[in-house]
């Protein structure tokens, strides 16, 4: 029987979910959402000067909001401290670390010598092979895994591919400080192998550490898991994301107004492919995703392709949840909810209010026609399209409408056909006529925009512009 894949997702919160994070998470949710594994939430909140409950809110919001669910309780790394402690005095135990009473005083003095004199400055301590009958006791020691000193490091990596470290290159790294708390490095290899990670899957700034992790690994006796490095994201200049190119943190795009299907799809695009591939759902890319097609090159934020993709992802959703999802946006940027007739009309609506439309600000600025409320206000634009002439016009359609039946056809012929007794092509009256309905000259079809408002509504906004003549 296979092994179960199991994935994990470890961010420090010290701050808001990066998209980088953001992607990174998402290419381990796929991997094991599309192989019946597991997806593992790990908080990396061992630094706790800087991280913050507020912080680890915001990361959790942001993968909610993906909709990217982890399997199982999230895992605190701090409240494993002490497990992390009785690993290392395992290694201690059995050889495969040692006790070190370097102070600081003496790994400066020594980089300083070793400087001086062309060397490498890795610091080799004194009492790696010290006789312990040498230790002072009573004093403070700090426990450093003792490392290969010859030979090479070998990392099979699914994306890098097989990546060699000199074993002369990787010191013997502190496990425990002298005050007795683990490093980072230990935790994340110990919390890795109990969580029974089976593949890591992160940024290609960790590829270092996979080479210092493996070592806890070996001298542990434990199997590697397989590892899989990622390059990172850039902005659309090739130079490292940074805030001059917009939006670092998940959040801000869900503020922007990007629905979550929209955006897990260009995350998932960005430095992986399928073939041509752009457009997919979620049951596409778990069933598509694998790591040898994530390219080793830096991705590049396109902002037009993620505006694109939004776009068809909103077209392609059914209308209810659409509106759902519409309901949570407007709740986040504080914005009133949609209640009542005015809710009805919007699902009534939707067919026409989410083609084209790349964002949910860009879909509620469509629906200023079912948001707004008589008597319609007219911006400046559509003002202008409200002449004496337009008025009289409008005057003369609304009767016409009274009895007419409410359906697509009988309202074209109905306008149609008054413009041409009038002398002119329909557009010259639907400028107007968009100005009554919705107070703007960008807007839905003016037959739409009376579909969904029904008669009643949409004569009263009629007779309301005709009211106006003379004025």
């Amino acid at each position: 029987m296979p092994q179960e894949v199991v994935t994990r997702f470890a961010p420090s919160p010290t701050g808001f979910l990066h998209i980088g994070g953001a992607r990174t998470a998402l290419f381990n949710w796929l991997y094991a959402r599309g192989r019946g594994g597991r997806f593992l939430l790990r908080i990396e909140d061992t630094d706790r000067a800087r991280s913050t409950p507020e912080a680890t809110k915001a990361i959790l919001d942001g993968l909610a909001w993906l909709g990217l669910d982890h399997d199982g309780e999230a895992v605190s790394q701090a409240a494993r401290a002490e497990h992390h402690r009785e690993v290392a005095l395992q290694m201690l135990e059995t050889g495969q670390a040692y006790k070190c009473y370097a102070s600081s005083q003496d790994i400066q003095e020594f980089r300083e010598k070793a400087r001086a004199e062309g060397r490498s400055t890795l610091f080799e301590s004194p009492w790696r092979d010290a006789d312990p009958a040498r230790h002072p006791p009573g004093a403070s020691y700090a426990i450093r895994l003792r490392a290969p000193r010859e030979g090479s490091t070998l990392i099979h990596d699914e994306v890098q591919g097989s990546v060699t470290f000199r074993n002369d290159q990787l010191d013997d790294m502190v496990l425990l400080r002298s005050d007795g708390t683990p490093v980072y490095m230990l935790a994340v290899a110990v919390d890795d192998h109990d969580m029974g990670v089976t593949h890591v899957i992160r940024g290609d700034d960790h590829l270092n550490n996979a080479a210092r992790q493996s070592l806890i690994y070996t001298a542990m006796g434990w199997p590697l898991p397989v590892y899989a490095h990622i390059p990172l994201i850039h902005g659309p200049d090739g130079k490292k994301l940074s805030k001059r190119h917009g939006a670092l943190g998940v959040s801000e795009y869900q503020r922007m107004g990007y629905p979550a299907a929209g955006m897990r799809n260009y995350l998932a695009r960005l430095g992986w492919s399928h073939g041509d591939t752009e457009f997919f759902t979620d049951t596409d890319a778990q069933a598509w995703f694998d790591l040898p097609s994530i390219g080793k090159s830096p991705a590049r934020l396109d902002f037009k392709k993620l505006d694109n993709l939004c776009g068809q992802h909103i077209a392609a959703s059914e209308d209810a949840a659409l509106l759902q999802e519409l309901d949570e946006f407007l709740a986040i940027t504080d914005h009133a909810p949609i209640e009542g007739v005015k809710r009805d009309r919007m699902l009534a609506g939707m067919y026409c209010l989410k083609e084209r439309a790349k964002t949910f600000l860009e879909l509620i600025e469509k629906a200023r026609f079912i948001l707004t409320d008589r008597p319609v206000e007219p911006d400046e634009k559509a003002a202008a399209t409200l002449d004496d002439v337009s008025r009289g016009i409008l005057n003369e359609l609304t009767p016409r409408l009274q009895n007419a039946n409410w359906t697509r056809e009988t309202l074209e012929a109905e306008a149609t056909g008054l413009a041409e007794a009038h002398g002119v092509k329909f557009g010259k009256l639907a400028g107007p006529m968009r100005a009554a309905l919705a107070g703007r000259t960008a807007t839905p079809s003016v037959f739409d925009m009376m579909l969904v408002l029904g008669r009643d509504e949409s004569i009263a906004r009629l007779n309301d512009a005709a009211a106006e003549a003379g004025t």
